[in-house]
């Protein structure tokens, strides 16, 4: 099998530059891209744009790579890891992701803090990729139970790994983090396994 592709996205308040995104580059044994999205590209102040925008940057990265076969996984922190789950469900309508193997989602915006009225979820059902979620087990932005719920509607195979007593901006794990993401990259991409298998749907708490 070829070499796989691994995109990341960071959060909203961050960009390429971020150490959990670099750490896990220097742990995957993949060709890696830390992609920035258009509003950090032009160093604006302010909110990020809005999804369609931020979706169309990942569809033009994508481009990069549209003549590879090579296996890609998306993902990334936050914000980062929601647009590109939604572009793995389609959401934009621009077609499925050539080549998609699986997604990768640290510290998924289930909701806004305090606004567990205003979820995200409705393209999960959509995705058809394995994932895996790697959450804070105080995250703001969604209990363990909440994001168990709504990740049981992917139409996939789903990991879950839980940060105990981390909180959303996931501080202090990324070695831990980039550990977890390499063992899953390899593992998808049926290269040999660094770490202990997580079953399906699995649950670990470290």
């Amino acid at each position: 099998m070829a070499a796989p592709s691994v995109f990341l996205y960071p959060g909203a308040g961050s960009d390429r530059h971020h150490a959990r995104l670099l750490a896990i580059e220097n742990r995957v044994t993949a060709r890696t891209s830390r992609l920035d999205f258009p509003y950090r590209k032009e160093s604006r102040t302010g909110p990020p744009d809005r999804a369609p925008k931020l979706m169309a940057s990942i569809r033009d990265d994508l481009t990069k790579i549209s003549r590879r076969r090579s296996p890609l996984i998306m993902g990334g922190h936050s914000m980062g890891g929601r647009m590109a789950s939604m572009v793995a469900a389609d959401v934009d309508g621009a077609g499925p992701v050539k080549n998609l193997a699986a997604l990768v989602l640290l510290g998924y915006p289930l909701h806004p803090p305090k606004k567990p009225d205003k979820l995200r979820v409705e393209h999960l059902p959509d995705i058809t990729v394995p994932c895996l979620f790697i959450s804070g087990t105080k995250d703001e932005f969604g209990t363990p139970e909440e994001l168990e719920q709504w990740t049981a509607t992917i139409s996939a195979s789903v990991e879950h790994i839980w940060l105990d007593g981390a909180r959303h901006d996931l501080k202090g794990r990324d070695a831990l983090i980039a550990d977890a993401v390499a063992e899953f990259v390899q593992r998808i991409t049926r290269q040999p396994p660094m770490l202990p298998r997580l079953s399906h749907r699995g649950q670990t708490k470290v």
